[in-house]
């Protein structure tokens, strides 16, 4: 009869833990940075509006340019922040304030109902806003 003193699945055992600290790791990992990309400041700023589409564009060339978006479902966003139609008023007549020329890049979905846009053009002229551009997009990209 043969006793043995040693047991050979203690290295399996240490094989196995350190297996699963790694994958600990990388679902940690994992999950962390899938978070930071969802909620990153610059992803936040894009909002998913279905622009129509034109056949003449042209890019617009300014630094003091305002971005107010309206959604299919008429929301008002102001850069990246939901406002109310008053609130709206507000901030733009402080920028407007702020700077005379203040340029205005409305992107509005394709599918928003009309009272919604003009509501906010509404709002741009009584603030006596000049600069006012309707963003589209190119036919040309759908082909």
């Amino acid at each position: 009869m043969k006793i043995s003193g040693r047991r050979d699945y203690l290295v399996n055992l240490e094989s196995i833990a350190m297996t699963d600290i790694v994958l600990n790791m990388f679902i940690f990992f994992f999950i962390s940075f899938s978070l930071l990309y969802t909620f990153n400041a610059d992803r936040l700023k894009k909002l998913a509006v279905n622009l129509p589409k034109a056949k003449n564009t042209n890019p617009i060339q300014s630094a003091q340019r305002v971005n107010i978006s309206v959604t299919g479902n008429g929301v008002t966003y102001l850069e990246s922040e939901a406002l109310t139609v008053d609130e709206l008023e507000e901030e733009i007549g402080k920028l407007k304030t702020a700077n005379n020329d203040l340029n205005v890049l409305l992107h509005a979905d394709r599918v928003a109902q009309f009272r919604y846009i003009a509501k906010v053009l509404d709002i741009l002229n009584g603030l006596d806003v000049k600069n006012i551009n309707i963003a589209v997009t190119p036919e040309s990209q759908d082909k």
